[in-house]
Protein backbone atom coordinates (compact mmCIF):
# COMPACT_ATOMS: atom_id res chain seq x y z
CA UNK A 1 0.00 0.00 0.00
CA UNK A 2 2.80 2.58 0.84
CA UNK A 3 4.41 1.88 -2.94
CA UNK A 4 1.35 1.99 -4.45
CA UNK A 5 0.23 5.20 -2.65
CA UNK A 6 3.91 7.20 -3.57
CA UNK A 7 3.43 5.80 -6.84
CA UNK A 8 0.53 8.19 -7.11
CA UNK A 9 2.29 10.99 -5.06
CA UNK A 10 4.85 11.18 -8.27
CA UNK A 11 2.17 10.32 -10.67
CA UNK A 12 -0.62 13.25 -9.32
CA UNK A 13 2.87 15.84 -8.55
CA UNK A 14 4.29 15.15 -12.09
CA UNK A 15 0.45 15.75 -13.46
CA UNK A 16 -0.69 18.65 -11.71
CA UNK A 17 1.56 20.75 -9.54
CA UNK A 18 4.54 21.32 -11.70
CA UNK A 19 2.16 23.62 -13.30
CA UNK A 20 0.89 25.27 -10.38
CA UNK A 21 4.14 25.87 -9.26
CA UNK A 22 5.44 27.52 -12.08
CA UNK A 23 8.03 24.84 -13.37
CA UNK A 24 9.04 25.99 -17.28
CA UNK A 25 8.06 22.88 -19.64
CA UNK A 26 11.93 22.90 -20.34
CA UNK A 27 12.73 21.49 -16.09
CA UNK A 28 9.60 19.10 -16.42
CA UNK A 29 10.92 15.75 -16.31
CA UNK A 30 14.39 17.05 -15.15
CA UNK A 31 15.61 15.52 -12.06
CA UNK A 32 16.60 12.22 -10.38
CA UNK A 33 15.19 9.66 -11.81
CA UNK A 34 11.60 7.82 -11.14
CA UNK A 35 12.65 4.81 -9.30
CA UNK A 36 15.22 6.92 -7.34
CA UNK A 37 12.70 8.69 -6.10
CA UNK A 38 10.36 5.66 -5.12
CA UNK A 39 13.33 3.96 -2.77
CA UNK A 40 13.91 7.75 -1.53
CA UNK A 41 10.34 7.88 -0.57
CA UNK A 42 9.85 4.08 0.55
CA UNK A 43 12.78 4.52 2.89
CA UNK A 44 11.25 7.56 4.71
CA UNK A 45 7.53 6.14 5.21
CA UNK A 46 9.35 1.99 5.83
CA UNK A 47 11.48 3.28 8.13
CA UNK A 48 9.36 4.41 11.10
CA UNK A 49 6.96 1.24 10.31
CA UNK A 50 10.34 -1.00 10.21
CA UNK A 51 11.02 0.78 14.04
CA UNK A 52 7.29 0.09 14.99
CA UNK A 53 7.75 -3.69 13.56
CA UNK A 54 10.89 -3.53 16.12
CA UNK A 55 9.37 -2.53 19.11
CA UNK A 56 6.44 -4.48 18.81
CA UNK A 57 8.40 -8.07 18.36
CA UNK A 58 10.68 -6.91 21.39
CA UNK A 59 7.87 -6.17 23.88
CA UNK A 60 6.37 -9.37 22.76
CA UNK A 61 9.59 -11.32 22.88
CA UNK A 62 10.00 -9.63 26.48
CA UNK A 63 6.63 -10.69 27.42
CA UNK A 64 6.72 -14.17 26.62
CA UNK A 65 10.35 -14.16 28.10
CA UNK A 66 8.97 -13.36 31.51
CA UNK A 67 5.98 -15.48 31.09
CA UNK A 68 8.25 -18.30 30.42
CA UNK A 69 10.65 -17.62 33.60
CA UNK A 70 7.92 -17.66 35.70
CA UNK A 71 6.46 -20.60 34.36
CA UNK A 72 9.69 -22.14 35.20
CA UNK A 73 10.07 -20.58 38.38
CA UNK A 74 6.44 -21.98 39.70
CA UNK A 75 7.78 -25.40 38.35
CA UNK A 76 10.95 -25.16 40.44
CA UNK A 77 9.16 -24.03 43.13
CA UNK A 78 6.81 -27.09 43.18
CA UNK A 79 9.35 -29.73 42.72
CA UNK A 80 11.36 -27.80 46.14
CA UNK A 81 8.13 -28.06 47.32
CA UNK A 82 7.58 -31.60 46.65
CA UNK A 83 11.19 -32.75 48.07
CA UNK A 84 10.48 -30.50 51.69
CA UNK A 85 6.93 -32.81 52.13
CA UNK A 86 9.03 -35.85 51.09
CA UNK A 87 11.89 -35.16 53.88
CA UNK A 88 9.93 -34.74 56.59
CA UNK A 89 7.86 -38.08 57.06
CA UNK A 90 11.21 -40.09 55.79
CA UNK A 91 13.31 -37.90 58.88
CA UNK A 92 10.25 -39.11 61.11
CA UNK A 93 10.23 -42.48 60.15
CA UNK A 94 14.06 -43.09 60.35
CA UNK A 95 13.31 -40.83 64.31
CA UNK A 96 10.92 -43.12 65.27
CA UNK A 97 12.76 -45.77 64.48
CA UNK A 98 15.50 -45.07 67.09
CA UNK A 99 13.04 -44.12 69.58
CA UNK A 100 11.81 -47.62 68.86
CA UNK A 101 15.07 -49.34 69.96
CA UNK A 102 15.01 -47.55 73.08
CA UNK A 103 12.14 -48.45 74.13
CA UNK A 104 13.40 -51.55 75.79
CA UNK A 105 16.58 -50.91 76.78
CA UNK A 106 16.08 -47.39 78.54
CA UNK A 107 12.55 -45.94 79.11
CA UNK A 108 13.66 -42.64 80.27
CA UNK A 109 16.31 -41.62 77.19
CA UNK A 110 12.85 -43.05 75.12
CA UNK A 111 11.03 -40.40 76.50
CA UNK A 112 13.25 -37.60 76.36
CA UNK A 113 13.94 -38.97 72.92
CA UNK A 114 10.38 -38.58 71.71
CA UNK A 115 10.32 -34.77 74.15
CA UNK A 116 13.72 -34.23 71.67
CA UNK A 117 12.08 -35.33 68.48
CA UNK A 118 8.81 -33.00 68.94
CA UNK A 119 11.03 -30.25 69.23
CA UNK A 120 13.04 -31.15 65.98
CA UNK A 121 9.25 -31.46 64.09
CA UNK A 122 8.02 -28.52 65.48
CA UNK A 123 11.03 -26.95 63.55
CA UNK A 124 10.69 -28.75 60.59
CA UNK A 125 7.24 -27.64 60.23
CA UNK A 126 6.83 -24.55 60.82
CA UNK A 127 10.64 -22.89 60.26
CA UNK A 128 11.79 -24.16 57.36
CA UNK A 129 8.71 -23.60 55.02
CA UNK A 130 11.22 -20.45 53.45
CA UNK A 131 13.36 -20.59 50.93
CA UNK A 132 16.60 -19.63 52.58
CA UNK A 133 17.20 -19.50 56.42
CA UNK A 134 20.26 -18.25 58.82
CA UNK A 135 22.37 -20.90 58.83
CA UNK A 136 23.22 -20.30 62.61
CA UNK A 137 19.58 -22.20 63.10
CA UNK A 138 20.24 -25.04 61.02
CA UNK A 139 23.40 -25.68 63.04
CA UNK A 140 20.92 -25.79 66.21
CA UNK A 141 18.89 -28.36 64.44
CA UNK A 142 21.69 -30.18 63.38
CA UNK A 143 23.15 -30.23 67.20
CA UNK A 144 20.19 -31.09 68.63
CA UNK A 145 19.33 -34.44 66.53
CA UNK A 146 22.71 -35.11 66.96
CA UNK A 147 22.53 -34.69 70.85
CA UNK A 148 18.95 -37.26 69.92
CA UNK A 149 21.00 -40.07 68.51
CA UNK A 150 23.38 -40.15 70.75
CA UNK A 151 20.88 -41.28 73.40
CA UNK A 152 20.99 -44.75 71.47
CA UNK A 153 23.88 -45.09 70.70
CA UNK A 154 26.83 -47.37 73.15
CA UNK A 155 30.08 -47.13 74.50
CA UNK A 156 31.59 -48.56 71.74
CA UNK A 157 30.64 -45.55 69.32
CA UNK A 158 32.17 -41.89 69.66
CA UNK A 159 30.55 -39.11 68.26
CA UNK A 160 32.77 -35.72 68.36
CA UNK A 161 31.32 -32.86 65.85
CA UNK A 162 32.54 -28.89 65.45
CA UNK A 163 30.14 -26.39 64.38
CA UNK A 164 30.59 -22.43 63.75
CA UNK A 165 29.69 -21.17 67.47
CA UNK A 166 29.58 -17.44 65.76
CA UNK A 167 26.78 -16.73 64.11
CA UNK A 168 28.36 -16.39 60.18
CA UNK A 169 25.46 -13.97 58.76
CA UNK A 170 25.02 -16.82 55.60
CA UNK A 171 21.78 -17.89 54.78
CA UNK A 172 21.32 -21.66 53.12
CA UNK A 173 18.05 -23.30 52.09
CA UNK A 174 16.65 -25.71 55.13
CA UNK A 175 17.67 -28.85 55.92
CA UNK A 176 20.59 -29.81 53.51
CA UNK A 177 23.02 -31.49 55.72
CA UNK A 178 20.41 -33.48 58.05
CA UNK A 179 20.23 -36.58 55.34
CA UNK A 180 24.25 -36.70 55.59
CA UNK A 181 23.97 -36.76 59.20
CA UNK A 182 21.39 -39.40 59.14
CA UNK A 183 23.36 -41.50 56.72
CA UNK A 184 25.83 -41.51 59.20
CA UNK A 185 24.20 -42.74 61.93
CA UNK A 186 22.38 -45.13 59.81
CA UNK A 187 25.82 -46.66 58.19
CA UNK A 188 28.63 -46.06 60.43
CA UNK A 189 27.50 -47.89 63.97
CA UNK A 190 27.36 -51.40 64.88
CA UNK A 191 26.27 -53.10 67.61
CA UNK A 192 29.11 -54.97 68.10
CA UNK A 193 32.63 -53.40 66.93
CA UNK A 194 33.79 -50.09 67.75
CA UNK A 195 33.19 -47.14 65.39
CA UNK A 196 33.16 -43.41 65.36
CA UNK A 197 31.67 -40.32 63.22
CA UNK A 198 33.35 -36.99 62.53
CA UNK A 199 30.75 -34.03 61.79
CA UNK A 200 32.72 -30.89 60.45
CA UNK A 201 31.61 -27.63 59.20
CA UNK A 202 33.46 -24.73 58.20
CA UNK A 203 32.33 -21.61 56.65
CA UNK A 204 34.94 -19.13 54.24
CA UNK A 205 33.97 -16.35 52.08
CA UNK A 206 30.45 -17.17 52.45
CA UNK A 207 31.21 -20.68 51.27
CA UNK A 208 30.27 -23.70 53.42
CA UNK A 209 32.47 -27.14 53.85
CA UNK A 210 30.77 -29.85 55.65
CA UNK A 211 32.69 -33.10 56.36
CA UNK A 212 31.54 -36.17 57.63
CA UNK A 213 33.16 -39.38 58.43
CA UNK A 214 31.93 -42.64 59.38
CA UNK A 215 32.86 -46.55 59.89
CA UNK A 216 31.45 -48.24 57.09
CA UNK A 217 28.79 -50.88 57.73
CA UNK A 218 26.76 -51.80 54.69
CA UNK A 219 22.85 -52.67 55.20
CA UNK A 220 21.82 -56.48 54.38
CA UNK A 221 19.63 -56.67 51.41
CA UNK A 222 16.73 -57.84 53.80
CA UNK A 223 16.96 -54.30 55.99
CA UNK A 224 14.48 -52.07 54.98
CA UNK A 225 15.60 -49.04 56.76
CA UNK A 226 18.18 -47.56 54.41
CA UNK A 227 15.85 -46.90 51.55
CA UNK A 228 18.44 -44.00 50.22
CA UNK A 229 15.93 -41.29 49.51
CA UNK A 230 17.19 -38.75 52.41
CA UNK A 231 20.60 -39.16 49.79
CA UNK A 232 18.70 -38.79 46.56
CA UNK A 233 16.21 -35.76 47.87
CA UNK A 234 19.27 -34.21 48.45
CA UNK A 235 21.23 -34.55 45.05
CA UNK A 236 17.78 -33.03 43.56
CA UNK A 237 17.49 -30.09 46.00
CA UNK A 238 21.41 -29.10 45.13
CA UNK A 239 20.76 -29.42 41.04
CA UNK A 240 17.61 -27.50 41.50
CA UNK A 241 18.97 -24.67 44.33
CA UNK A 242 22.61 -24.46 43.67
CA UNK A 243 23.43 -25.58 40.08
CA UNK A 244 27.26 -25.20 39.24
CA UNK A 245 27.56 -23.81 43.03
CA UNK A 246 28.16 -26.89 44.82
CA UNK A 247 30.22 -30.13 44.84
CA UNK A 248 29.39 -33.60 46.47
CA UNK A 249 32.35 -36.12 46.99
CA UNK A 250 31.78 -39.67 48.81
CA UNK A 251 34.76 -41.82 49.13
CA UNK A 252 35.63 -44.71 50.89
CA UNK A 253 39.42 -45.81 52.00
CA UNK A 254 40.17 -48.49 54.95
CA UNK A 255 36.02 -49.10 55.81
CA UNK A 256 35.80 -45.51 56.36
CA UNK A 257 33.30 -43.38 54.46
CA UNK A 258 34.12 -39.90 53.78
CA UNK A 259 31.46 -37.26 52.76
CA UNK A 260 31.91 -33.59 51.55
CA UNK A 261 29.93 -30.82 50.42
CA UNK A 262 30.86 -27.43 49.37
CA UNK A 263 28.19 -25.20 48.80
CA UNK A 264 28.52 -21.15 47.45
CA UNK A 265 25.98 -19.25 49.03
CA UNK A 266 26.44 -15.61 46.87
Amino acid sequence: MIAVFITLKEQIEDAFFNDLIGIPNERKGIGPPFKMLIYVQMSLYMAPLLFSIVIKTTQRWVKTEAERKEAANFKLQSELQHLHYQLQPHFFFNSLNNIYALVDISPDQAKTSIHSLSKLMRYMLYETNVELIPLSKEIDFMIKYIELMKLRLSDKTIVNYNFPSEETGIKIAPLLFISLIENAFKHGVSATKKSSITIEMICKNNTVYFKIENDNFPKNTDDKSGSGIGLQNLEKRLQLLYANKYKFKTSLKNERLSVLLEIETV
